[in-house]
């Protein structure tokens, strides 16, 4: 099978490039906050992206793999703590990424021991060693209420670190930005003193204005924020409402990737639209669940299974009013989704089925309401690229955060 090596050192004469602004991804997962920069921001009247990716680290094989596939072979597959940034020190504008969020979600057990809490260190060390002039951290919005955050904004502050940054934070919810999703992150944006200085305003770099808002939903707008946008319009008006295949299709091609990993594919968004093989009682639950409607919906309902006259509903599910209201739920045709996690396929996780189908998302509709591109290429297998898409910073979103970086750095004298 043919195979592209992954690579881990600079091309130097990309770096040099001074025309645009370069940026290293950590963390870099599939790519999505890349994808923001360098294929959803277009300055009007430029035709093409001001932003130029350079680096990234991501250390899951097939993510990597996908990364390069769609930016280049300068992703280095590698656990980041041995990752060496010191050959972009002075050549990079902006450093951008995500370090894992499992420690801090409400989904999981929220360990403040959790060692993946303790990621943004290694990201606050590539920090030190590039000098970027901004960088953007994005992680769940619970990362701002945790004793971690305050632990890097101490070393944000340190003088003998990174004393010469000023950080800004707030949570931003991506449906504000034109993405088709609810999704709420944590988003700090710090900014280098003298970059600061040579600003007119004299102050740091702040996150974007909102562009959409919810209360403008079923309104005609003139002027200020447009509406949220639905699924429906940007999701479901695209794709087939059912699905014929259950398996990714054969490729007979891989990439291998830096560590010498094989992976499967490519695999372009398009041909995501599998679906799954479900039991005869989850296709029964997802028949008797009308549109909007969720778990709640099946109390009291039986369905003929094998000759046998079988609850939908379970226990567990009459006993709770209140807490995962959304698991078998279906999409609001008319309002952005519920945040995309890593196992959407799954209606038993959440609000994940079809607004009309009888059935779950597929993994076609998950990346482009996470805002990637129908051509956009992918690689992995099923679980791989779903994971990839659950984890991905919304493109809408890292767009957004371009455009505001891309207009404060026009605004520095040099």
């Amino acid at each position: 099978m043919p195979t592209v090596a992954l690579n881990t050192t600079p091309d130097a004469e990309s770096v040099a490039d001074a025309s645009t602004i370069a940026v290293v991804d950590l963390f870099s997962g599939a790519g999505g906050f890349t994808a923001g920069l360098t294929m959803g921001y277009e300055p009007a009247g430029e035709g093409s992206s001001p932003f130029r990716s350079v680096a990234a680290v991501e250390f899951d094989a097939a993510a990597a793999a996908t990364y390069a596939a769609n930016f280049g072979a300068h992703v280095a597959h590698t656990d980041i703590t041995e990752w060496d940034a010191s050959d972009y020190r002075g050549a990079v504008d902006v450093i951008v990424g995500g370090p894992p969020c499992q420690g801090f979600s409400g989904l999981g057990k929220e360990d403040p021991a959790d060692p993946r809490n303790l990621l943004w260190k290694q990201y606050l060390r590539v920090v030190e060693e590039i000098r970027p002039k901004v960088f953007v951290i994005e992680n769940v919005d619970r990362f701002l209420r945790s004793p971690q955050f305050q632990d890097l904004r101490a070393a944000v502050e340190d003088e003998k670190r990174l004393g010469d940054y000023r950080i800004v934070e707030a949570v931003l919810n991506s449906a504000d930005y034109g993405v088709p999703q609810a999704r709420r992150r944590t988003i700090v944006i710090g900014t280098r003193e003298d970059v600061i200085a040579s600003h007119p305003t004299g102050a740091p770099l702040v996150h974007p204005a909102a562009t959409h808002t919810r209360r403008a939903m079923g309104q005609l707008v003139t002027e200020g924020p447009h509406a949220w946008i639905s699924v429906q319009e940007a999701v479901f008006s695209k794709t087939p409402l059912e699905t014929t295949d259950t398996e990714l299709p054969e490729v007979g091609s891989s990439l291998v990737t830096s560590a010498g990993v094989r992976v499967p594919g490519p695999f372009r968004t398009t041909q995501l639209h599998i679906g799954r093989s479900p039991r005869d009682l989850s296709l029964a639950r997802y028949r008797a669940i009308p549109e909007g409607g969720n778990r709640k919906d099946l109390r009291g309902k039986t369905a003929l299974i094998g000759g046998e006259e079988v609850p939908l509903s379970t226990p567990s599910w009459d006993r709770h009013d209140t807490g995962a209201g959304d698991v078998m739920g279906r999409l609001h045709v008319d309002r952005p989704s519920v945040t995309i996690r890593t196992e959407f396929y799954k209606p038993e996780k959440g609000r994940y089925l079809h607004p009309t189908a009888d059935r779950p998302i597929t993994h076609y509709e998950a990346a482009l309401i996470q805002g990637f591109p129908e051509t956009f290429k992918w690689y992995g297998s099923k679980i791989q690229i779903a994971r990839q898409i659950g984890n991905a910073v919304p493109v809408g979103l890292g767009a957004a955060i371009g455009k505001a970086v891309h207009e404060y750095l026009q605004g520095c004298r040099a």
